[in-house]
């Protein structure tokens, strides 16, 4: 799976970035490269809490299991 991250020069220099796909995963950088580095935190931390917030609300009988997505 791909998703698609989008760097905005900043007025105030440096670059503003998010991912176009997930909203509320937004990042900021000095330079080009600290966005890219920052979004893909930004991105890890956005995912790490998701999983947080749903094995809280599965049920004991709910079935885990990694997939790999592009294999389904």
């Amino acid at each position: 799976m791909k998703f698609t991250a989008v760097y905005e020069p900043a007025a105030e220099g440096g670059y503003v970035a998010w991912l176009e796909e997930m909203p509320g995963v937004q990042t900021q950088g000095e330079t080009l490269d600290e966005a890219k580095a920052n979004l893909l935190d930004a991105f890890q931390l956005s995912l790490e809490y998701l999983r947080e917030k749903a094995r809280k609300a599965e049920s004991p009988q709910s079935v885990r299991e990694p997939i790999e997505l592009g294999t389904l």
